[in-house]
C-alpha cells in the first residue's frame, strides 16, 4: 500500500475512492473502530457520503500499524483537529510525504495546515491538496480539478503523479502559502455570501460581495508574501466560486441560515467560523483592511446583527476600486 487517507470524512472518503481508481490498494483511517468495522463490511460511508460504494481495493481499519506500507499519506481531519491529531501520530507520520486536505487556520496558533505538520513532522515532506471540490462529485468520478501545492518543486512534481486520476487533474505549485489561504478565506467570504442570499439581498448583492472578498483575500495573501497568480487560479478564485453559488457548500448553507435567521445543525462542521475569527486577528495585527472577514467573524460569534453586518458594510466610504 503506497497511498493511505487519514479521516474518513467526506473528503477523505472521496478521495480514498478516487485514487482507488488507479487499481493499486488504498488505505483509509478512521479513529471511531465502530466506524471502521461497518465501512470494511458494508462498503459504504453511510454518514458522510451515502450512496458511494467503497472499491474493494479501499481497506478500512481504526489502526495506524495497519498503514505501515504507506509511503503518502493524505491527511483529511478538519483544520481544528489537525494540530492535535499530528503529535498524537507523530511517531507514525515523521518521514512520509504528508498531504493535508484541510482548510483553514488554525484558530489556536493561526498557522495554515503545512506549518503544523512540519512542526510535528521534521522530517516529513509537506503539502497541501486544495481547490473548487465537493466530495460528491470527486467520489462519483465527475472531472475536478485541485490545486497540490508543495515548496520541493521535485518532491511535488512527484506527489502530483502519484494522486492524479483520469478524473482528478492536479495542478502543482511551491506556493504553499497562496494555495492555502486561498483555501482557508474563501470559507469565510462563502459564509458572508450565503447571509446575503439567506437575508434576501439577491444575486448582484452576492457578486459584488465576492469581488470584494476577493479583494481582502488577495490583500492578505500578498501581505503574507503568497503570489498573486495563485490567489487568481484554483486554490482561490475557482474555489471561492464553487463555494459562494452552491447549497453543496457547508459555509454557504451555513450563512444562508445567518441571514434567513433559521437554526443550523451544529453537528456540521463549517471551517469558515473558527478561520474568520483567527483571520481576523491576524488582519489587524498587519493593518490589512478586511472588512468582510470582521463581519462575519462578529456574526458567528453573535457581536452583530446582520441587519447592523448590511449597513456597516454599505456605509463605508466610497473609494477607488
Amino acid at each position: 500500500m503506497k497511498i493511505a487517507v487519514f479521516g474518513a470524512g467526506a473528503f477523505g472518503t472521496a478521495l480514498a475512492v478516487a485514487l482507488a481508481q488507479r487499481g493499486e490498494p488504498v488505505g483509509l483511517w478512521t479513529r471511531d473502530v465502530a466506524q471502521a468495522r461497518e465501512l470494511q463490511a458494508m462498503r459504504e460511508n453511510r454518514r458522510r457520503l451515502p450512496g458511494v460504494t467503497l472499491p474493494e481495493t479501499v481497506s478500512v481499519s481504526a489502526k495506524m500499524a495497519e498503514f505501515e506500507g504507506a509511503s503518502i499519506c493524505l491527511v483529511a481531519v478538519p483544520m481544528q483537529q489537525l494540530a492535535s491529531f499530528t503529535l498524537d501520530h507523530a511517531a507514525f507520520l515523521d518521514g512520509r510525504s504528508l498531504v493535508a486536505c484541510a482548510k483553514g487556520v488554525d484558530l489556536a496558533s493561526g498557522r495554515g495546515p503545512t506549518a503544523i505538520l512540519a512542526e510535528s513532522c521534521p522530517r516529513s515532506t509537506t503539502a497541501v491538496l486544495t481547490g473548487p471540490s465537493f466530495a460528491a462529485d470527486i467520489a462519483r468520478g465527475l472531472p475536478t480539478a485541485l490545486t497540490l501545492a508543495c515548496a520541493d518543486e521535485a518532491k511535488g512534481a512527484t506527489l502530483q503523479d502519484a494522486l492524479s486520476t483520469p478524473a482528478l487533474r492536479l495542478y502543482r505549485t511551491a506556493d504553499t502559502v497562496g494555495a492555502e489561504l486561498g483555501g482557508a478565506l474563501k470559507n469565510v467570504v462563502a459564509i458572508a455570501a450565503g447571509v446575503v442570499i439567506g437575508a434576501g439581498l439577491g444575486d448582484s448583492a452576492r457578486a459584488a460581495l465576492m469581488t470584494r472578498g476577493f479583494a481582502e483575500m488577495n490583500r492578505l495573501a500578498q501581505e503574507l508574501g503568497a503570489r498573486p497568480e495563485t490567489l487568481a487560479g484554483l486554490s482561490g478564485l475557482g474555489d471561492l466560486v464553487l463555494t459562494c453559488t452552491s447549497l453543496q457548500s457547508r459555509n454557504f448553507r451555513y450563512g444562508c441560515a445567518i441571514g434567513a435567521g433559521e437554526h443550523f445543525d451544529p453537528t456540521v462542521t463549517v471551517e469558515g467560523t473558527a478561520t474568520a475569527k483567527a483571520v481576523s486577528l491576524l488582519a489587524k495585527s498587519r493593518k490589512v483592511d478586511m472588512p468582510v472577514t470582521a463581519m462575519v467573524a462578529a456574526l458567528v460569534d453573535g457581536r452583530i446583527s446582520v441587519e447592523d453586518a448590511v449597513s456597516t458594510l454599505l456605509s463605508r466610504p466610497l473609494k477607488k476600486e
